[in-house]
């Protein structure tokens, strides 16, 4: 399987962490240094951690497994919706079975914990599915229960499209900030699941079994992270190592994450000054 480099993870913006006041203390280990009030991340960490995760997540597709992908942030979503689909159409091309599913919305909560019952979930998306197809049985209802049918649909498929024919518990999850997807990476420890996370300055590895430390925010990050697990799987399920254009990576997106920042930053000095005159006026009162 092809290494990524250091060289790779620094054009990508892969050592950008977030600010030092955001810090998660359990993710000192892999903060290099701090830099504009910005951690740098241990490039050196982030390559030892996608080599294990990609060599873990190879071995449990050659094993047949099954993978859940999640990531419901603005920047990640795209990228692993088109990712899933080009591993999906390379293995079905080969003759193989995926065993590939995505989550790009909000996690539904028991998704795992509580799998018999979100399956009924799954059953209800694919028979409207069926019934908005055949046009024979919506000439039995009303063009306003058709529609209601719709709206079930467009509703379901947000929330369980991705995942919709999954019948079992899956092998491993891999996801992208586990700081923000906290909830899924608790069900699936609850549930003994392996997890492969992509872990920013603000999370906790701790609970996750293959940690890759790393820019969570960045475009280019993220494309070069989630593009490299999905090669493993890829190669995991067809025994052939797939072949990948390079990308140029855009100034614009490696700072990505410093665009961020400094929304956040914005956003906290209005409520700071609001703060201070509330106290002000109080003062004035007395």
């Amino acid at each position: 399987m092809k290494e990524i480099t250091l060289e790779e993870l620094l054009e990508a913006g892969c050592h950008f962490g977030h600010q030092v006041t955001r810090q998660n203390p359990k993710a000192r280990d892999f903060v290099f240094e701090s830099r504009d009030n910005i951690h740098i991340i241990d490039l050196g960490m982030t390559k030892e951690g996608l080599d294990e995760a990609a060599a873990f997540v190879l071995s449990v597709a050659k094993n047949n497994g099954t993978m859940v992908v999640v990531g419901s942030k603005r920047q990640a979503a795209p990228i692993i919706l088109d990712e899933a689909k080009n591993a999906q159409e390379a293995i079905k091309a080969k003759g193989a079975v995926a065993n590939l599913y995505t989550v790009t919305s909000r996690w539904i909560g028991g998704t795992l914990t509580n799998l018999p019952e979100v399956i009924k979930n799954f059953k209800k998306l694919r028979d409207l599915e069926s019934k908005l197809k055949d046009d024979f049985e919506k000439a039995k209802y009303t063009k306003k229960e058709v529609g209601m049918w719709e709206k079930s649909r467009q509703k379901l498929e947000v929330f369980y499209g991705g995942i919709a024919d999954m019948r079992e518990l899956p092998s491993v999850l891999f996801v992208v900030d586990t700081h923000m997807e906290s909830l899924a990476v608790a069900e699936a420890n609850k549930m003994g699941i392996p997890v492969v996370g992509i872990v920013d300055t603000n999370a906790d590895p701790s609970v996750v079994d293959y940690a890759i430390p790393a820019n969570d925010d960045a475009v280019g990050s993220l494309e070069l992270l989630i593009g490299h697990i999905m090669d493993a799987w890829i190669e995991g399920k067809t025994g052939a190592e797939p072949k990948r254009e390079k990308k140029e990576v855009k100034k614009e997106e490696v700072k990505e994450e410093e665009k961020v920042e400094k929304t956040e930053a914005k956003e906290e000095k209005p409520a700071k000054k609001a703060s201070s005159a509330r106290k002000t006026k109080k003062e004035a009162v007395k």
